[in-house]
């Protein structure tokens, strides 16, 4: 399972692109918003994924993670943060905001990632019309989203052996 927050679709069209790559590894996935979720009764792993703002991680992230954090400790949990607005997820692993570090440690995350983010030009409010007067794009990087998902395929590989 894929549960994500997202605010203005970047994080869910991030947390398609993990699913569709899963896919075509052979897995069954399920991507849905982590505020709908009612269990994880059944999966084998689950990816959280969390639009950033300020570096704060999506608040329904954050509630999913502590919703089914007991249930979440028994399986395979990998953290995702999407958010910077320009090239430097792409230049190496970065670490991960405090929060996502937080939730890592109270489930046994097994791994957390920090995506490139996406804005759009005409993307409404005061503080993000503002910032995409400078920031507006996408930095979600395809191979580093394929490289992910492939190593959370072979690691759900191992562990269902």
């Amino acid at each position: 399972m894929i549960a994500y927050g997202s605010k203005r679709g970047g994080t869910a069209g991030l947390a398609d692109m993990i699913g569709a790559e899963l896919i075509a590894h052979g897995l069954r996935v399920d991507v849905r918003p982590a505020a709908r979720i009612l269990s994880v009764d059944g999966y084998k792993g689950v990816i959280v994924a969390g639009a950033l703002y300020n570096s704060r991680w999506h608040r329904d992230a954050r509630r999913f993670v502590n919703r089914f954090r007991s249930a979440l400790q028994s399986i395979p949990v990998w953290l995702i943060a999407s958010g910077p607005l320009d090239d430097s997820a792409n230049q190496g692993t970065l670490p991960p905001v405090s929060q996502v570090a937080k939730a890592a440690a109270v489930v046994g995350a097994r791994g957390s990632m920090t995506f490139g983010g996406r804005l759009a030009r005409d993307a409404k409010g005061l503080v993000a019309s503002a910032m995409a007067k400078t920031r507006a794009g996408d930095w979600r990087n395809p191979a580093q989203v394929k490289a992910f998902a492939a190593a959370v395929a072979d690691e759900l590989a191992q562990a269902t052996r």
